[in-house]
């Protein structure tokens, strides 16, 4: 027999922790390599477990399955058109205007330059050109924006994946349960999961909604541009906790100081400033029972990882 020699466990520790962080690379090497497939799947499983309340209300009801799932992607397919209709049509006409706003912008910038040269701060120095730079902002817009019409050009792929995934949600539970063998009080804690994680979903995407109806309506009262498009926008990037709704603030804000002055800019900011308070921190809440608790370092750091890994869409999947 031979004999184990006393640093052989930490040899053996530190081959383990080696090869798991060569397997995380590999895996997240596979995930940015098969982004055009695993995106669109990742948007029809987040589809389908926000569909999944709707179903099982129809069914509850006596509705047959089929017919349930009928009804639910009929709704789905109204929605998709319609967002079709009016988001790429508006974001069609931005991406237009979109050098006559940069232009617009640069001479914001010039005329903000100008006045802190007359109150004696050496803007040469301190590279403010550079600094402020009006083109980078609105290509960084044009950029975010510009991945809607990828994902909506995938539209029969999700919609049929969708499909599939809720005629197969009934089953799912007992398929898992004869394929691992698990205990019944194994698959009811699965259960538990999978209905937090429906109910959490389902809330969102209603507050998320909400949200947007509100936003794009009294972008439309201030007079603000493509207000259906910026409401859009911040229906998706409230389902990054903490700081999505700051991220689609700043083009709306933006937008507001190019078209209509300072005036409509600070009018944009307090009201996505008072929306999302109040949703944020009474409605949401009130609705959910409980906050995610989510730092907003980490959502930070994992924005960054991964929209790197899943470029823009990759900003907004993994929170739900």
């Amino acid at each position: 027999m031979s004999e184990i020699l006393p640093g052989d466990g930490q040899k053996q520790s530190l081959i383990l922790l080696l090869l798991a962080l060569a397997a995380l690379v590999v895996i997240i090497a596979g995930m940015r390599a098969i982004t055009p497939i695993l995106v669109p799947f990742l948007l029809s499983v987040f589809i389908a477990v926000a569909c999944r309340s709707p179903m099982a209300w129809l069914t509850r009801h006596k509705v047959p399955p089929a017919l349930a799932v009928l009804v639910v992607i009929t709704g789905l397919v109204i929605a998709f058109f319609l967002t079709a209709l009016f988001v790429g049509s508006s974001l069609s006409d931005f991406s237009r205007s979109l050098p006559q706003y940069q232009d617009r912008l640069h001479g914001l910038t010039q005329t903000l330059l100008a006045t802190l040269q007359k109150l004696g701060m050496d803007t040469a120095s301190l590279n403010l050109e550079n600094i402020i730079n009006p083109a980078a902002a609105m290509q960084l817009v044009q950029a975010l924006l510009g991945g809607l019409g990828q994902v909506l050009s995938n539209t029969f792929l999700i919609l049929l994946t969708v499909v599939f995934i809720l005629l197969e949600s009934s089953s799912f539970a007992a398929k898992l349960h004869a394929m691992t063998g698990d205990t019944e009080k194994s698959m009811a804690r699965f259960r538990r999961f999978i209905s937090g994680v429906n109910h959490y979903i389902a809330i969102k995407s209603l507050v998320s909604l909400a949200t947007a109806v509100i936003v794009a309506f009294s972008l439309m009262l201030i007079g603000v541009d493509y207000p259906v498009l910026w409401g859009f926008l911040a229906f998706l990037l409230n389902f990054i906790p903490n700081i999505g709704s700051i991220i689609a603030a700043v083009p709306a804000i933006l937008l507001a100081l190019i078209q209509l002055g300072m005036g409509a800019a600070g009018a944009t900011a307090l009201v996505y400033l008072l929306v999302n308070f109040i949703i944020g921190n009474f409605v949401e809440p009130r609705l959910l029972g409980r906050g995610i608790g989510l730092s907003t370092l980490v959502v930070f750091l994992s924005l960054i990882f991964w929209g790197w890994c899943w470029a823009r869409w990759g900003c907004c999947y993994p929170y739900p």
